[in-house]
């Protein structure tokens, strides 16, 4: 590919934008003609990963996103050239094609012995084009959603199955007292301060200001769908808790004195119900927003929640089946509200390449007298 001048990067028409260069050595750039291209994705990653600079790349042919974490010493300039670079290389090899050629080719024979009146024909073409974009594409992409649905739907099954089977076992066979009595020979002053300071994590006052400092900054950075999705969530949340806390009408333990004043009801509980939802909404948007860090942050999200729900047993004010109760509620609400965020980011993109798509096709090719099929520049 030679040797790159990074001094300058192409100012006419880029192929690439930096958007987001404030932390050294990791850069996120919007890169043209990646939007919906599953291809120019695998190429893109292939390609940096081969340059000894570059120590992570993931590319979102969703979003039309390209990160990159790479050498501190490199300027996001550099990267920004290779990517171009990268992207006009891959161009070339598409524009050579082999079955692209024979199609040209066919083309200009037809165009040589026939007479040619180029609206009429470049009209079905046109119309050809946009059905195929039409109907296709859709296809394509609606059968990559119903499977990717189908696997979380299986997998969520199975984790809120095992929440309610491990409820209904702790409570058929009276497992609630033991497990606190358990528990309380845990008891120390100290511990009881770092618990206190836990499920304090977990309290109204806590997750509301947390939620709506969420909610404030997804709104500054133009998120508005995302911070309704949190709005929804946090509400609904709270008033399915609410609600099934009446209709159980759940005695609290009162098994030792407790160390925090609480209300009446005990089932489900609405701190580990509440702040599966919420911290989950936080932890997905993090992931989303850092996929190099994935990993960790799913991590730190679940050993957050899972505390929340294990300092609610130690302070002895909730039976194991309403922690248990309230971690299945409020993952069933969770993945309805990230279900929502991905289906609208989803029909969203697709609306865009629909749109892209016959316009890019009408450009590709133009049938002129002299030649024929040629393409266009």
């Amino acid at each position: 590919m030679g040797t790159p001048n990074f001094n300058q990067l192409r100012n006419e028409n880029p192929l690439v934008r930096a958007i987001h260069t404030a932390v050294k050595g990791r850069a996120r750039y919007k890169v043209s003609g990646l939007h919906y291209s599953e291809d120019l994705k695998r190429y893109l990653e292939s390609r940096l990963s081969e340059e000894e600079i570059i120590a992570q790349v993931h590319a979102n042919h969703i979003t039309g996103n390209v990160l990159v974490i790479f050498h501190p010493e490199k300027s996001p300039n550099a990267i920004a050239l290779l990517l171009q670079d990268i992207v006009l290389d891959y161009r070339k090899q598409v524009r050579k094609l082999p079955v692209t050629t024979a199609y040209i080719s066919t083309a200009k024979e037809t165009a040589k012995n026939l007479p040619i009146n180029k609206g009429e024909l470049n009209q079905p073409k046109a119309d050809a084009d946009k059905q195929n974009g039409k109907a296709l594409l859709p296809q394509t992409h609606t059968n990559k959603q119903l499977d990717q649905a189908s696997n979380q739907l299986v997998l969520v099954s199975g984790v809120v199955s095992s929440l309610v089977l491990c409820t209904a076992v702790l409570h058929k066979y009276n497992l609630d007292t033991s497990i606190l009595l358990a528990i309380q020979k845990l008891h120390t002053p100290l511990l009881d301060r770092i618990m206190l300071g836990i499920t304090s994590l977990g309290d109204p006052t806590v997750l509301l200001l947390v939620s709506l400092g969420l909610g404030f900054g997804l709104i500054y950075h133009n998120r508005r769908f995302q911070a309704t999705t949190l709005g929804i969530a946090v509400g609904g949340a709270i008033l399915l808790n609410c609600l099934l806390k009446l209709l159980f009408g759940r005695a609290r333990p009162a098994l030792w004195d407790r160390l925090i004043h609480v209300g009446l009801h005990s089932f489900p509980s609405g701190h580990a119900m509440v702040s599966i939802v919420i911290y989950g909404f936080i932890g997905y948007i993090l992931a989303k927003q850092f996929p190099q860090w994935r990993g960790r942050i799913f991590a730190l999200t679940f050993v957050l929640i899972l505390a929340i729900g294990f300092s609610r047993l130690y302070l002895g004010v909730h039976w194991p089946t309403d922690v248990v109760a309230g971690y299945a509620a409020g993952l069933v609400w969770l993945i309805a509200c990230i279900q929502r965020l991905e289906l609208r980011q989803k029909y969203n993109s697709l609306g865009k390449h629909l749109q892209q798509e016959p316009e890019a096709s009408n450009k590709m090719l133009e049938l002129t007298p002299e030649t024929g099929y040629v393409f266009s520049s």
